[in-house]
């Protein structure tokens, strides 16, 4: 059996709206809500189902995922990170639900809105990558280098020198300070981060000399990044817990790797299809003819061109277009006629019967020189008109 799908998780279907994805997603948030739920696992489950909202209510995304699977889209927000000592589970991405508890159950200060506390998840990191048409039909491997925060490795990113935290003196703990102003209303209190430990609620037991008590430090990495088939310009791929590291304790952010495809001198990419061009003969658009044509993982495949094909008519060869797991798509190949510009005596006879043989002249020009062309034959003009 394989892994739930993000309709699965949500309990809708395939075919769902907006409104019912937000329903479900709503429902499901607040029994799952950590806060909430003591049952094992809930914890779990309410990152899977925010991971699963925050696909299907971005259509963008959820068009990507429907044609690329559970399979290929997950397998995107995978990958291998080289030259770190830090490894990371998974992080669910929370941007734009806000407070689900606040949300979903009230709360909040006078004169204010709730505070967030506690360790601070990292940021994530957006990185442009530039691939081949071959690479993005087939899928590829690629190394991107990486400018980010990861822990100081003197003090395992605690910030201590022990590596050991205390509560801060200045805010007991709460992360916040709690001040108070008298008005002509009343008593009015205003809460803000505390400025000591920035509302982490704990500070250093001796400061770091490395880092300065931060925790971190800037380095430039190598991640591997698995590239599945079918990617196009424009599209970003998760790559969960590979961005900038956050305070002790917190997720990582996330590295988003944006495709761009780069032109390809043989093919068009026409959403799933891909479209080459190839040049016939007037006699192999007449009577039809077999020609071949290359795929773009450099394959040759044989075409029948029908008899009486027409300029800019386009043939499909199914199943050698975009490789998506479910069904590929079509080469298409634009049949391109091209007039000889210059012809055989042999060849110039044959063009002049069959002129003949329509009722039509073929146009004269005195002292023309078969088999050189109309340029030429121009020129030889004006050379004896200099004599």
């Amino acid at each position: 059996m394989g892994p739930e799908s993000y309709y699965d998780i949500l309990g809708v279907s395939r075919d769902a709206d907006d409104k019912e994805i937000r329903k479900a997603y709503r429902n499901l948030a607040r029994k799952y809500h950590p806060d909430v739920c003591k049952e094992p696992g809930a914890e779990e489950r309410f990152k899977k189902i925010n991971e699963a909202y925050s696909v299907l209510s971005d259509p963008g995304k959820r068009a990507q995922y429907d044609r690329m699977g559970h399979e290929a889209y997950s397998s995107a927000s995978r990958g291998s990170y080289s030259g770190g000592g830090y490894s990371s589970g998974f992080s669910a991405d929370f941007s734009g639900f806000g407070d689900i508890f606040e949300t979903f159950f009230g709360g909040g200060f006078a004169g204010g809105g709730r505070q967030n506390t506690g360790p601070r998840p990292g940021a994530d990191i957006l990185v442009k990558l530039r691939i081949t048409l071959e690479e993005a039909v087939f899928g590829t491997e690629k190394e991107v280098e990486v400018e980010h925060i990861e822990p100081c490795l003197e003090c395992d990113g605690t910030g201590s020198e022990t590596k050991k935290t205390v509560i801060c003196p200045t805010c007991g703990g709460t992360g916040q300070m709690r001040q108070m102003s008298q008005s002509l209303f009343g008593n009015f209190v205003r809460m803000s981060t505390c400025s000591t430990c920035n509302g982490r609620g704990r500070v250093p037991e001796t400061r770091c000399r490395t880092c300065n008590g931060t925790g971190h430090r800037r380095a430039r990495r190598t991640v591997k990044v698995r590239i599945p088939p079918g990617v196009d310009t424009g599209m970003r791929l998760r790559m969960e817990g590979y961005g900038d590291f956050g305070d002790y304790g917190a997720p990582p952010g996330d590295l988003y790797v944006e495709i761009t495809v780069a032109p390809d001198r043989a093919f068009t990419r026409r959403g799933d299809d891909l479209e080459t061009t190839v040049d016939i003969t007037p006699a192999q658009a007449a009577l039809g003819s077999e020609v071949e044509v290359q795929t773009i993982d450099g394959r040759t495949v044989s075409l029948s061109v029908p008899a009486g094909v027409q300029h800019d008519t386009r043939l499909r060869i199914r199943g050698e277009g975009v490789r998506w797991q479910t069904k590929p798509g079509d080469m298409l190949v634009r049949v391109s006629i091209v007039i000889p510009e210059r012809l055989t005596d042999e060849e110039r006879e044959l063009y002049e019967r069959l002129l003949e043989v329509e009722g039509r002249k073929p146009s004269s020009m005195k002292g023309a020189k078969k088999g050189r062309g109309f340029f030429h034959d121009v020129v030889d003009r004006m050379k004896e008109t200099v004599k």
